[in-house]
């Protein structure tokens, strides 16, 4: 097995940190875990080092590096796999040792055990079947050292589509989100409407395969080709074998952006008075100096769905391109974005959003999403109240909206039950209690009873007759339980005012 080999092994997410051709090309005779300063004594010629670094200063100790890296040339080394996991990264002066005594250098993630690719060295010495070569069934290998080039150097998944499928005649292919969006295709291949590529991931036609990576099934990255069958498998599962590196090192690369998204959610949510950190924390975003600013809310119904809000909420937003935004996990479960439009968007985020959402279901049959989306605001000084609003809506939506259309705006607020959804609970508990309380408190008959009453006879407009005909019951009878509700709530239902304040106690039921 060679380094290059063990560097394209999918599973072990593995990144080379420094190393030519030559150096990738050398047989691996066997593996050492080491975390001494000298391990010269312990190692034998042609063995990979696994090393987590503890020996090495974060300060940087160039000198104890040095020899470290020195000792591994000494004794024959092919590479040096250095953890992440001590330091948060491999320290610059390792690379720079590395590159001075000619020793390849892969990091190796957190998530990655030394144990997996102990076992991944060791079996494929042995001998793994279903990893042997075959003729039929591979890339190529001068098409497996381009692509490991161009995945080195950054392409794009565009780019990779099209290097992976070319010697093949370049087929028709689009990489999608499990919400139909499409992020990349090959040059051959039609733009693909986004229902239309949620039915090609569902199975409808065509040959589909599932990228492994870090995702939700909101944005899940799935290969798809229209024309199943021309694809030998084995060559279709390497080939996302490969962009599912790309897709990892991309999530890697944009973690620190995550953090950014964090603190200005922070920051907006924070209490007044924090300016010139609202600026910063925008700034760091990319999203400083815009004309105007949306804030949205999204939050599941469901307790297992809540930790995907954010990714459901940061899926419908990238279908919206061009549109610049950051997006992170809220307090309580909600998911929060800010938008910066180059001009008010006049509810235009609100119906793209709408069209998107039925998308997100489609990931998740059964799922119960919804979002609030703020009017525009034009300073950073309102995301606050742009937040506030936001949140208000998404009560709103929760409580008037079906899943699968589950996004409003406060325009929609059109009812009284749409306007107390968006008060807190323990508020509209602490109405209810205070309004109805004396009927439940009353002691005598069934407060039920009058409590189904009064909401019968305010759903009929007050009307002694039609109350009496939908509940099955003699005039007299109603006018004596609404006698009741009266003095036990000390309203007067010949009053507009009165009317409100008991239906809207009952709504906060």
């Amino acid at each position: 097995m060679q380094v290059a080999q063990l560097l394209r092994l999918d599973r072990l997410d593995l990144s080379l940190l420094w190393g030519d051709e030559a150096l990738l090309a050398q047989e691996i005779g066997g593996v050492t875990a080491t975390d001494l300063e000298d391990p010269a004594r312990f190692l034998q010629p042609g063995e990979i080092v696994l090393s987590g670094l503890v020996w090495c200063d974060r300060e940087g100790d160039a000198a104890k590096t040095g020899r470290f890296v020195s000792a591994l040339r000494e004794a024959g080394a092919v590479a040096l796999l250095a953890g992440e996991e001590t330091h948060g990264e491999v320290p610059a002066e390792l690379v720079d040792a590395c590159r001075d005594h000619r020793i390849a250098l892969l990091a190796v993630p957190a998530h990655t055990s030394f144990r997996a690719i102990t076992e991944a060295v060791h079996l494929r010495q042995r001998g793994e079947p279903s990893r042997r070569p075959t003729d039929h069934y591979a890339l190529p290998e001068n098409v497996r050292v381009d692509l490991d080039r161009a995945l080195e150097r950054g392409a794009s998944a565009g780019e990779l589509l099209d290097l992976s499928f070319a010697h093949l005649g370049t087929p028709a292919c689009h990489l999608l989100t499990g919400s139909g969006r499409t992020v990349a295709r090959t040059a051959t291949a039609p733009e693909l409407p986004a229902p239309r590529a949620v039915e090609a991931v569902r199975g409808r036609h065509g040959t589909t395969v599932r990228i492994e990576a870090d995702d939700s099934v909101f944005d899940a990255w799935y290969l798809h080709l229209p024309e199943g069958g021309h694809v030998p498998p084995r060559i279709l599962h390497e080939i996302g074998e490969l962009v599912g590196r790309h897709r990892r090192r991309q999530d890697r690369r944009t973690a620190p952006r995550g953090r950014a998204h964090e603190e200005l959610v922070t920051r907006v949510g924070a209490a007044y008075g924090e300016a010139n950190g609202l600026e910063e924390a925008l700034r760091a975003c990319g999203l400083a100096d815009a004309a105007a600013y949306t804030v949205v809310v999204a939050a599941s119904g469901r307790t297992e769905d809540r930790r995907d809000a954010a990714a459901a909420l940061a899926e419908a937003l990238r279908h919206q391109r061009p549109l610049a935004f950051a997006a992170t996990g809220g307090a309580e479960g909600e998911a929060v974005a800010v938008l910066a439009h180059e001009q008010a968007p006049d509810g235009e985020v609100a119906v793209r959003l709408r069209e998107v959402w039925p998308l997100l279901h489609a990931c998740r049959p059964g799922a119960t999403l919804h979002a609030g989306v703020s009017d525009p605001v034009h300073r950073p000084a309102d995301l606050r109240d742009a937040l506030a609003q936001a949140r208000y809506a998404l009560a709103g939506a929760r409580s008037t909206a079906p899943a699968s259309a589950g996004v409003a705006r406060l325009a929609d607020l059109a009812d009284l039950g749409a306007l107390l959804a968006g008060i807190p609970a323990d508020v509209r508990e602490v109405y209810r209690d205070t309004v109805l309380g004396p009927l439940l408190r009353a002691g005598k008959g069934s407060p039920t009873t009058l409590l189904d009453t009064l909401e019968v006879f305010l759903a009929h407009n007050c009307s002694w007759a039609r109350t009496a005909e939908a509940l099955h019951l003699h005039v007299n009878t109603v006018h004596y339980r609404i006698d009741r509700v009266e003095a036990l709530t000390g309203r007067d239902l010949s009053r507009l005012d009165h009317k409100l304040d008991l239906r809207a106690a009952l709504l906060c039921r």
